[in-house]
């Protein structure tokens, strides 16, 4: 259990993960650790006369050495300022700057729950190391597969830029093409009858969607699976495509933009109940198999109730206090999509779409500032 010293127990928190739900689960610790009120929480944290104060030392291992917004990732794809502000190392992340927090730029190649270690490859080192720790939490997210293009070549699509897939990322995508590139023609196909055909939300978000992105002006394809595309010979020696559909239809395009979303689980740890020390472990975040889409508010919430039941437990095992973990309740389908200058969030409950609700949901810069 926790060292104590100068009768403050240390408590070794090792966190997989450095996005949305690892590093909740980090800024949640520090402000317990600081004796505040956890920044999430939905009331005032009341902390007992009689608990000690716990101090929390976590360990952030991540396979990148900064942290990619990827709610802005479609916008950062298409305008190379706001690409800039989108990733932001981890050193200068002021609310990490913490003598309690350590980032370690590598990734985990073993975790034994039994003897609570891990093996942790370095960046750039082939040798590894191992790190002990009290409580560990996977918060590895998604291995997405972004569409790449550089900007430049998409600012001179004099034959448009041709986006494949209407899900989230495709539909996103297309619309911040248009939006920082007005002059270029940008056609959206997705192979079936409706946008955002493979998440369970309501027939009113996905048209709504759809009407917001043909306001955006994007042309949309609908029915229309891409079968190939192959590079064509071009009069003024720009780059150029054909594009084939299954249904014969066929369109030139100097870009082909894959935004079909392929993601992955960046993990393959499961911790069934049966582990050794399975109380000590935790999962957050995209890693997760949990109801609802997969967004950085529930990751973040996720985090958030990873760390209250972290110092629960804590406080449980350091003087018999009896804890009231919190639970993640069941996500229904919800989404928030920007598209263009204007957003559609939509729940199980009702759909809104506007200038406004952009404003709401992402302020003016989808959200980067958190404010």
């Amino acid at each position: 259990m926790p060292s104590a010293t100068n009768s403050t127990p240390t408590v070794r928190v090792l966190v997989a993960g450095g996005s949305y739900a690892g590093l909740s689960v980090a800024v949640n610790l520090l402000d317990l650790n600081r004796g505040v009120s956890p920044r999430m929480h939905p009331e005032p944290f009341v902390f007992e006369e009689d608990w000690p104060h716990v101090n929390f030392h976590i360990t952030i291992v991540d396979e990148r050495d900064g942290f990619l917004h990827i709610v802005g990732a479609p916008l950062a794809l298409a305008d190379s300022a706001y690409r800039d502000s989108a990733w932001v190392p981890f050193r200068d992340m002021m609310d990490l700057e913490d003598e309690n927090v350590t980032f370690v730029h590598g990734s985990l190649s073993h975790v034994d729950c039994a003897t609570k270690t891990a093996t942790v490859l370095r960046h750039g080192s082939k040798d590894a190391t191992t790190i002990e720790y009290d409580y560990f939490c996977a918060a590895t997210g998604y291995r997405r597969v972004w569409p790449v293009r550089h900007i430049e070549e998409v600012a001179r699509a004099t034959h448009g830029v041709l986006v494949v897939g209407g899900g989230a990322v495709g539909i996103e995508m297309a619309a911040e093409l248009k939006l920082t590139n007005p002059h270029v023609k940008v056609t959206l196909a997705h192979s079936r009858d409706q946008l955002l055909s493979s998440e369970g939300l309501s027939d009113e978000c996905k048209d709504v969607s759809l009407e917001l992105l043909k306001e955006a002006g994007v042309e949309v394809l609908l029915n229309h699976r891409l079968e190939s595309h192959a590079p064509v010979e071009s009069e003024n020696d720009e780059s150029q495509y054909r594009a084939k559909f299954t249904n014969g239809h066929t369109m030139d395009a100097s870009a082909v933009i894959v935004g079909v979303s392929q993601s992955v689980p960046a993990t393959d740890l499961m911790l069934p109940a049966e582990i050794p020390n399975a109380e000590f472990h935790y999962c957050a975040g995209d890693a997760t198999k949990w109801s609802g889409i997969k967004r950085c508010g529930g990751a973040m919430r996720a985090g958030h109730l990873v760390a209250m039941n972290m110092h629960q437990h804590v406080l449980h095992s350091l003087t018999g206090h009896v804890p009231k973990y919190a639970e993640l309740s069941e996500i229904p389908p919800m989404i928030v999509l920007a598209v263009g200058k204007k957003a559609v969030a939509s729940g199980p409950h009702e759909t809104n779409a506007g200038e406004d609700v952009m404003k709401k949901f992402f302020s003016t810069d989808l959200y980067l500032a958190g404010e």
